[in-house]
Formats: C-alpha cells, sequence, structure tokens
C-alpha cells in the first residue's frame, strides 16, 4: 500500500481538499462529531458524546464537484465509503482515499464490461498492486462512467 498515513478523519479530509485543490473541483464538508452523531455508534445514548474508551468520535462526509458525482464517507474506525456516480466502494482505508480520488480524477479508473453473464464494473487502480472493482448496479450508465468502457 504505501500511501501515507492519516491519522485521523481531519487528516483524511486536508489530503480530500489538496486533491480537490489539484483538480479544481469544489467541495463541500459535513462533520459529525460525537457518539451521539456518528453512522456507527447506533448504540451510544443520547447526549453519549464520548465513545466508552474516552475519545471523540468523529465522522465527515465530502462530496466533490464537477464530473464524475464523487462523495466520500470518512469513519473514525479508519475507514472510508467512496462513491463515483453511484457505484459505491465500501471499506477503503483512509490512508488510500487520496491516491483513490487521484487515480478517479487523474483518467485511471475504467469501466469493464462483459457480454456473458453480462455486467459491468468500475475498476479504480492505485499506485502499486491495489485496484478497487464494483459492480454497476445499473444498466443506464451516467455519462462519465459510459465514456470510460474498456473492453
Amino acid at each position: 500500500m504505501g500511501h501515507p498515513h492519516l491519522p485521523t478523519t481531519e487528516a483524511a479530509v486536508t489530503a480530500i481538499r489538496e486533491v480537490a485543490r489539484a483538480y479544481n473541483l469544489e467541495m463541500t464538508v459535513t462533520d459529525d462529531i460525537g457518539a451521539d452523531q456518528t453512522s456507527r455508534r447506533a448504540s451510544a445514548g443520547a447526549f453519549a458524546v464520548l465513545d466508552t474508551d474516552g475519545s471523540l468520535p468523529h465522522e465527515a462526509f465530502v462530496e466533490l464537484g464537477g464530473a464524475p458525482a464523487v462523495a466520500v464517507q470518512v469513519f473514525p474506525e479508519g475507514d472510508a465509503r467512496i462513491t463515483v456516480d453511484g457505484v459505491h466502494f465500501d471499506d477503503v482505508p483512509r490512508d488510500s482515499v487520496p491516491v483513490f480520488l487521484r487515480s478517479v480524477y487523474g483518467g485511471l479508473a475504467y469501466v469493464k464490461a462483459r457480454r456473458f453473464p453480462p455486467g459491468q464494473w468500475l475498476v479504480v487502480p492505485l499506485p502499486g498492486d491495489e485496484t478497487y472493482k464494483e459492480l454497476i448496479p445499473r444498466v443506464m450508465l451516467s455519462p462519465w462512467l459510459a465514456r470510460n468502457i474498456r473492453a
């Protein structure tokens, strides 16, 4: 993997901001701070701000403007969910988020299509041997996905 370590959600948001700046993308961030606010803390009681270990969980939802439409949900546990034109990539390590986005906006991501059995996958190769591949859950592709089909 060898990506720079991003120890916190805020470090990941800062790295995403650098990618947005490099590709001239608009960016909006929504921060959820506290055990009662983050999405994976359903068992936290009302107004329970700290986790049981005393830490303050921080989750961020980032939307990037432009094509493709990209949203990143960064979780306090060290992973993220990246959505590219409706295709969800779950469990992406937080350290891999910036390089994942650079691959998407840098033109390395592509759609792989197969006739039988029929299917289309969004493939996002990262430097080294790391590749993310997810099934595209719909028949109609966005214009960005359709432009990036490789046989």
